[in-house]
């Protein structure tokens, strides 16, 4: 068992565009199928699926590059098992002055930081992608 799943998907994708993969798998849950959706969504992948695979299924991401440059600079884990960190509806982050996002969970569910925004919702701040 994986004491952060989540982390476990940033470094999955970390890897898999540092050499330079089209695609890459990982354990199926909800939370990350969410996380998947806003990457597709905000342009940061290509497209996802469930795979069936035993219980669990996998999660497949098809990863996106322009001119064999990834979309995706870094992931970066905010939130951890050990450390929660929240934040107000004022006090949402913009990532590299709004060019990357930050992904966060809310009352009404996870979204990038810019929905949070708009929203005016604020939450835990799950990871920031750029």
């Amino acid at each position: 068992m994986l004491t952060d799943p989540i982390a476990d998907m940033l470094t999955r994708i970390r890897n898999a565009v540092r050499i330079k993969a089209d695609k890459v798998d990982i354990p199926a849950s909800r939370m990350k199928l969410d996380i998947a959706k806003i990457l597709k969504e905000e342009g940061f992948i290509r497209a996802y699926k469930i795979l069936k695979y035993k219980k669990q299924g996998i999660l497949r991401l098809n990863l996106k590059y322009v001119d064999n440059e990834s979309i995706i600079t870094n992931l970066k884990r905010i939130s951890k098992p050990g450390r929660r960190v929240y934040v107000g509806s004022k006090d949402v982050p913009r990532v590299m002055s709004g060019v990357g996002i930050a992904i966060m969970t809310t009352s009404k569910g996870l979204m990038a930081d810019e929905s949070a925004r708009r929203d005016n919702v604020g939450g835990e701040v799950l990871c920031h992608v750029w």
